[in-house]
């Protein structure tokens, strides 16, 4: 008779996700992950795989939970430029907030080499751009953004600009973080 999982696998995932969000792929043992989830090794290996699955799994959480965030809020009707300018500003906020950083952006500079997580990576920021672009687009349908400006150009340096404005939370400059934003938004005139 098969033994009934002591502990519910959509916690557990959760807590990886944390784990892993605050303290990075390398950094985080084998033991680390049984201490954290309070689940015995065994169980581990036989619900999630390796720590290397565990860890792709919990990425996959992550972004099914942030990614669809910028989608919502970039996609509201009415006025667009304002809610791209709005999101970027609450990005900054988050940023500033949240020590952890970005479990994307953390992963794309810890883990640029392994092929798995940089699809994921790769996954979440074409997302990311692509709402800005839509929002963009409509933007320049609306009248709001200049008839010459591009918005997927305009989304990929914002994508660019986002990522960067997360490494520079790791050590923050309240001060150069909002003065970047405040250029950053520039190319929206």
């Amino acid at each position: 008779m098969a033994r009934t999982k002591e502990f519910d696998p959509d916690v557990a995932l959760r807590a990886a996700m944390d784990l892993f969000w605050r303290k990075g792929y390398e950094a985080t043992s084998m033991q680390d992950i049984v201490d954290h989830l309070g689940i015995g090794r065994g169980s581990i290996y036989a619900t999630f795989g390796s720590k290397h699955e565990l860890y792709l799994r919990a990425l996959d959480r992550y972004t099914e939970r942030f990614d669809g965030r910028a989608l919502d809020q970039l996609s509201r009707s009415g006025p667009a430029l304002p809610a791209v300018r709005e999101f970027v500003r609450l990005f900054l906020v988050e940023a500033l907030a949240d020590p952890r950083g970005c479990l994307v952006t953390n992963t794309a500079v810890e883990c640029p080499q392994d092929q798995p997580s940089a699809r994921r990576v790769e996954f979440s920021w074409n997302g990311l751009e692509t709402a800005l672009a839509g929002a963009l687009t409509r933007a320049r349908n609306q009248d709001e953004l200049a008839a010459g400006k591009d918005p997927r150009a305009l989304a990929r340096f914002l994508v660019t600009f986002l990522q960067g404005l997360r490494v520079m939370a790791k050590v923050p400059d309240e001060r150069r973080m909002r003065d970047a934003v405040d250029q950053a938004l520039t190319v929206l005139d």
